[in-house]
Parts: C-alpha cells; structure tokens; sequence
C-alpha cells in the first residue's frame, strides 16, 4: 500500500489535511482514558520502514488494514508523524497483508497456524472466501467442521461489533465498551445508542453519565432534556455511592448536579421531584453525621433499602427469643475457659475472655482491636468452645486471601462471604431470610471491610437464634463499597455489644511492624532506624521515589530477605495516578519482574500488555465468572494465554482458573501495585509503600495504618520525610454519609418520599 497525500503546503502554512493507508505493525502507547495512541504502519514501502502515527486509534487492532485521514507533522523527539484524526479499517489485498490480518488474533479460532494454512490454499481470494463462501473452508488441510463453524460465527460477529465500532468511533467510544454494547443489545445496538443513550450508563458496565453524554449529545439529545437532568442527577448519586456515601445531603446533590449538567437549578429541583414521584431515588430526612443540623438525605433507591434492611435484621437478631447455642447460657465460665487454656495452650487476657464470652451468649457481637492485641487467638478461642459444643460454625471473610488465613487460623474450613452466599447473576443470593444458613455461629473477619450491600446480603441469611460475630480493626480504612458499617455497628448509643481489645502481647511488641502500626494509630511517626523488619529509603523527588521503589521490589527485598518479588511482595499506594501511582509502577514492575521474552506469549489492550506470569487483580464484580462469580480485588496470576482462541486464564487466590475473552480484559489490570485501598482484607509477606508529597492530598493516619497492617513480616516505606509526617499527622475528615448508627438506635422511621425500604 502507499500513503498519499492530499494538497500540497507553502512554507509557513499550517499543515494540510492527509489520507494514510498501511497495516497497523504495533501499538507502542496507548491512553484508555482518551483514546491516544501512539502506533506504527507499514505502509507498504519495503525495507522494513514503518511509520509512527498518532492520535485517535483506540479501538485498532495490529494485523489490520487502516485508512487514516489526519496531518503530517514532526516530533522534535521523534521526527516525521502522522496526526490521525479517524480512521477505518479496510480490507488488506496482498497475500502478506490477508496472512497479517488473519493470524493476528482478531477472528477467534484463527491463529497464525491457521492462517497461513487459509491463505496458502486460498491465495488472495481468502477474505472473499470467508465472506461469501465460508463453507469452502472446509477444504483446508486441518480445518474440520467444527473448526469451520467457529471461524464463520466468530467473522460474523466482527463484521458487526464493526457496524457498530463505526457508528461509535465519532463519539471517542473504545473497541472494549463497543463490544460490551454489542454483547448487551445485538442487533439492537445502534437504535438504543441513537434513540436512548442514557439506557448505556445503566446496563452497559464501563459506560457512565459521561461517556453516555457525549453520545447523547452527538445523536441530537437536547442539552437540557430532562432526561439528562435525571441521567445526571443519578450519576451524581452514584459518584458519591462509589466515594463510600450511602446518600448525599439534598442541597449538595443539586449542587454537583447543576455543576455537571450545567443547566438552570430550578430544572434540576424539578427533575429530581420528578425522580422521587418515579422512585428513582428516594427522600428522607435524617440527622447529619457530621454533627449539624439535620438534613434532606437523598438515596438511590438500593442503598436506602440495603440500609433499612441491615438495621432491621440486625436489630431482629438481637432481640429475638430463639437461640442456637442455649448450652452457653448458664455455662461454667471458669471450668470453660480453663479445659479452652488446655486444648490452645494459652490463657485468654480478661479482655479476651470478655470477648469470647460475648460472641457465645450474644447474638450480634463486634471484635475489634489492633494487630498484635490478640484478634485472632481470640476468634479462634470462639470457634474452639462454640464446636465443642456441638455448634455449627461457618467462617467467612470479605477476601480470598482473608478467608484463607481465617481457615489456617482455625483449623476449619471459612469462605468469602460471596462464596457463602452462592451470589447469583444479578447478584442475589441462593441464601436469604428465606432460606438461611445451617449455622448456629457466624463469624465475619476483616469486618472493616465489609460495604452495605454486602452486609445486608449476609445478614438476611444468617438464621434466626443464630449468633454473629464481626471481627475487624475499625481504625483502618471504611469499605471500599458505600457505607461505614463496622464503624455504625460500634457508635454511640448502638445496641450492638462490643470488645475492643487494647493490650498488645509481648510477641507482638518485637515486631516492628506492629508496633509502628500503634505508633501511627496514635499520631507518632514510626521508627525507622534499628529494626530488622521496618525500613525507610528516604527519596524527596516523586519520580526518583518511583524507580527506588521498583529497585527495592525486584533486587533489594530478593536478595536480603530471599522473598520472591511477585509472590511475596505486594507495592502499596496513596493513589493510582502520578510517577509513584500504581498505574506507573505497575508497568516498570511488570519490565522488572516479568519482562517481555520470546517464548512469554502476551496481548496488549488498551495501555497495558498481559502475559504469562502476571500478577492480576479483576476491578469489577461479575457474577457470570468463576463459581459464584469472580469480585472487585480478586487477585490472580496469569497461567495461559492463546492468541488463536482469544482467550487468557487466571489462576485466582482461591485457587479457581477463570478464563477471560480478550474483549474482556479491561476487567483486569496488573496488580504487582495496587491501591492501599484495594489491599484491605489481604496480607502480604512484604509491604512497599511509597509515600510522596505527589500523593498530598490523599496522605490520612488511616491509609498509612492500613498499609502497615497488610504486613505479615516486613514494611519498607520509600520516599519522603516530609510526607511520611504530613501522613501521620492528617486524621481522616468526617465521617461518610449514612445513617445505620442512627437506624440502629432506633432513630429510624423518618419520613421517607419516594419509596418503604423493604426487606
């Protein structure tokens, strides 16, 4: 092919429009956010000479043919370019052109085995073959029916998710969320995008108000629609739903709503009358949980319902008449706890004792406490009297990870809560009020962790008489999900009965660790001289901070600890973005630890390139995967990846193999850094924690704390004093908004428009 281009320029004159043709060599760069890409094209000249183009390609795959339109220019950097503006795929005609496009992934069932053996029997009528007489395929060596039939529905498919692809790519939409909508609606795709685009943001995941917006407005929505002032008023509520809020305060919904849609307010209070008379969203007034006045609280209508429900099964549990463990009523505490110091080989602190005593003659308890103060002997005290009673206990934990070390702890067999709950498609639960638990005691740990949603699913199941135990560290960071749930279960004036356990034993006072994790809890910086388990690298430039930090993972750690970098050693970040964000670290982590090699085979999406040997963490929950689905912050390895089926495999933490479709792989992103809040509920051998005054906005006791606590042996913080103190320093601001501590003790029935919470 040959790149020709439109018009010629004078000296000085700006550059003029161009057309491009080539096949896409490789992407070397691409932003997911904005669909920037940096790629190379051959555009046919020989020699091996390929062609750096820039700008909107997102969405373009390597093997295909491109038509681009844009401009010529020239990088100071990197010499001539061209700016593409859009383009479209085109068909290739040579046979090296057809054998590329075809073994390069894009037709599932078509590696580049297959195409070779297609393109040599066929010749350059391949592609015509494929489209108007796919059944001649049968005639290639090696290709059997069943293969056939699979190449024919995967070309099919393409050709439409294409149809698609072209209506979307004026709007800035990626390939990933064009195949999403596809998937969705089919043959109805493009109808829904032009007729009713707000539709995307609720039933297509990756698709927000934004992006659903920008559509919008392309297919001629006006701006102030109330259908938009609705769209955006939920958008409004679900940002804050994903900043932990159950609910925003109704002058400040409106606020952030007239900011976004940039419309007049009185469209804005209109239209959310409108929603509450629709029971979109739902009215009540509550107290405020800053301390002030009390205020309009506006709820999507899941969480007001999540928030009713958990306080009143709650509140059921606990003032109910049956009980599953009736042997502890009037048992011997004395005799109990000593035959308890006979079979563990330890004798309980009084504040333990009080604990146990608690969890087994009360049916909602709450177990809290700092590391090294003794949770665990004390969950496992629990467990060892309530089965020596004959009692049925089930043991379950927000994470793969906690679940696992809650079973070693114990000796018996613990779940992750959505395992427990066989979660379901859509996300309800094979157990609930109506079908609850066979257990007599449940017990929750890393309970901190736990969100509304999720903890009212858990509480519906567990059966009435039955006893429940929430173990967590209640000074750690809220759920990533809405709500503050171990938090409300402990304020002032809750009817849930409560330990907190304060002493820290001996063994633990040796461990630097802990004792740093105290120190910060109480607003002292850490010691960082003299231990053999905690360590500071001093580095005040941000970016220098970034690549210490990688030297400490892949070489430093290794070679004084003998720790392996993937398995054992877990980066902790302040934030995603910045030179010493997990975003940024995660691709010099992945050249250090997992580098490119002849034999790895990998795929790039987007931004980032997966292969064989990396470390993975799914970012959304999906019920359709796995078992019982696979969970935001599952973490995995990669295992295979076949370019020909189009498919990768994650060996989970829970030892599950969960395969993903390459359209699927923004699902997943690289996990040898993660965000200190993705970490909650994991722990690590390792911890590496930069700490940059690039991350000054987000530096909290609470982040800090949890970061140290993930730690089982060793904490190295990279970066600056000067940050390390401002993180010590800054206790967290105010409290989410919610309002279970105030249903929980017994504030509850205010007036509500819109909407009764139900069950």
């Amino acid at each position: 092919m040959s790149a020709a281009q439109v018009g010629t320029r004078a000296p000085g004159e700006a550059p003029r429009f161009a057309v491009l043709e080539g096949v896409l060599e490789r992407i070397t760069y691409a932003n997911e956010d904005n669909g920037y890409t940096v790629a190379r094209v051959d555009t046919g000249r020989g020699a091996g000479d390929l062609l750096t183009v820039v700008g909107a390609l997102l969405g373009a795959q390597p093997g295909e043919s491109l038509r681009m339109e844009g401009r010529w220019g020239s990088h100071p950097q990197y010499g001539k370019q061209f700016t593409v503006e859009n383009y479209r795929t085109i068909l290739p005609a040579t046979i090296q052109g057809i054998r590329r496009y075809l073994g390069s992934g894009l037709i599932k069932g078509v590696g580049p085995r297959i195409a070779d053996r297609i393109v040599e029997h066929f010749g350059t009528d391949t592609l015509d073959v494929i489209e108007h007489r796919p059944e001649r395929l049968i005639d290639v060596p090696g290709l059997g029916p069943k293969r056939t039939k699979k190449i024919i529905a995967a070309w099919e498919e393409q050709k439409a998710i294409k149809e698609v692809m072209v209506f979307l790519q004026g709007v800035g939409v990626s390939t990933s969320i064009a195949v999403r909508i596809y998937k969705e609606y089919g043959d109805a795709s493009i109808s829904v995008v032009r007729n009713e685009p707000y539709r995307l943001a609720a039933d297509v995941w990756g698709i927000g108000f934004l992006t659903a917006d920008r559509i919008a407005q392309a297919v001629g929505i006006p701006h102030d629609s109330p259908d938009r002032a609705k769209a955006g008023l939920q958008y409004a509520l679900s940002q804050a739903t994903d900043s932990g809020n159950c609910f925003l305060p109704q002058e400040r919904l409106i606020a952030d709503a007239v900011k976004l849609l940039q419309v007049d307010t009185g469209l804005v209070i209109d239209c959310l009358a409108d929603l509450v008379g629709e029971e979109g969203v739902v009215r009540e007034a509550v107290p405020d949980p800053q301390g002030g006045d009390p205020l309009t609280a506006v709820y999507l209508v899941p969480f007001h319902r999540a928030e009713i429900s958990l306080s009143g099964q709650v509140l059921r549990l606990l003032r109910g008449q049956e009980d599953r463990m009736p042997a502890f009523r009037d048992v011997d505490w004395d005799r109990a706890l000593r035959w308890l110091a006979g079979r563990t080989g330890a004798d309980l602190a009084p504040e333990q004792r009080d604990a146990v005593r608690l969890a087994l003659t009360e049916k909602v308890a709450v177990l809290t406490g700092g590391p090294g103060c003794g949770k665990s002997f004390t969950v496992k005290s629990v467990v060892t009297l309530a089965r020596a009673k004959g009692a049925k206990v089930v043991l379950a934990a927000p994470t793969g990870r906690a679940a696992k070390r809650l079973a070693e702890l114990t000796g018996a067999e613990a779940s992750t809560v959505h395992r427990l709950l066989e979660l379901r498609p859509g996300g309800d639960a094979a157990y609930d009020r109506d079908r609850p638990l066979d257990a007599d005691l449940v017990v929750v740990d890393e309970a901190s962790m736990l969100d509304l949603i999720l903890a009212n699913k858990l509480v519906k199941a567990v059966a009435p008489g039955a006893h429940l135990l929430f173990v967590g560290d209640v000074d750690q960071l809220p759920s990533v999900g809405a709500g503050e749930v171990l938090r409300d279960l402990l304020a002032e004036g809750s009817p849930v009965p409560s330990v907190r356990l304060t002493r820290i034993f001996r063994q633990a006072q040796q461990s630097g660790v802990v004792t740093n994790a105290h120190r910060i809890n109480s607003g002292l910086p850490p010691v960082t001289q003299g231990l053999p388990d905690f360590f500071l690298f001093a580095e005040e430039d941000t970016e220098e901070a970034g690549r210490l930090t990688v030297d400490v993972v892949a070489r430093r750690i290794p070679a004084r600890f003998g720790l392996d970098p993937r398995r054992d050693v877990q980066v902790l970040t302040p934030m995603h973005r910045g030179p010493a964000g997990a975003g940024a670290l995660n691709g010099l982590l992945q050249q250090a630890v997992t580098p490119a090699r002849p034999d790895v085979p990998e795929r790039r999406f987007g931004g980032r390139v997966f292969r064989v040997g990396d470390k993975v963490t799914q970012i959304r929950n999906n019920y359709e995967k796995g078992a019982n689905g696979v969970f935001n912050g599952t973490v995995g390895v990669v295992t295979e990846l076949s370019v020909e089926e189009q498919r990768l495999t994650v060996r989970t933490d829970e030892d599950e193999e969960v395969g993903y479709d390459f359209d699927e792989l923004d699902e997943l992103t690289h996990a040898y850094a993660v965000t200190i809040h993705r970490s909650q509920g994991s722990e690590y051998p390792a911890v590496v924690i930069p700490v940059t005054t690039g991350a000054w906005m987000m530096l909290q006791r609470n982040l800090l704390y949890t970061a140290v606590t993930r730690a089982k042996r060793l904490v190295v913080l990279v970066g600056s004093r000067r940050a390390l103190g401002q993180a010590v320093r800054t206790v967290s601001a105010g409290r989410r908004f919610t309002a279970l501590d105030h249903r929980l003790s017994g504030g509850g029935r205010g007036v509500q428009e819109g909407l009764v919470g139900g069950r």
